[in-house]
């Protein structure tokens, strides 16, 4: 079992969500955050005066998976979440060594 983690866009979510869906992924958990990357943020100009923003909003996707669908996963976030602009985002892939399902007491693979 592994957690993939992703760092994407916020505008990009519903696709992102619609393929792990269509992979058969039946649950994720979405998380906003902000991050600095090679972007180094941007300025902004608010009533005429202009404001450096080092932290761009993002959202933090994770999704708990079988080994094997790894590569599927990984596929299906990239060609969902690219716009091809800096700051697109980045995935990671960590391993998960236990999972249970509260409610039924059911362990790894049964409780994804």
């Amino acid at each position: 079992m592994k957690i993939v983690m992703a760092v994407i866009k916020p505008f990009k979510l519903e696709e992102v969500r619609d393929a792990l869906t269509a992979l058969g992924v039946h649950g994720l958990t979405v998380t906003e955050v902000k991050g600095y990357g090679r972007q180094k943020g941007h300025t902004e100009i608010y009533r005429g005066a202009e404001y450096a923003v080092s932290f761009l909003p993002k959202l933090k996707i994770e999704v708990a998976v079988a080994s094997d669908l790894v590569p599927k996963v990984i596929d299906a976030i990239t060609a969902a979440a690219r716009t091809g602009q800096i700051g697109d985002g980045k995935i990671f892939v960590t391993s998960l060594e236990k999972a249970v399902r509260i409610r039924t007491g059911e362990t790894d693979s049964d409780a994804l």
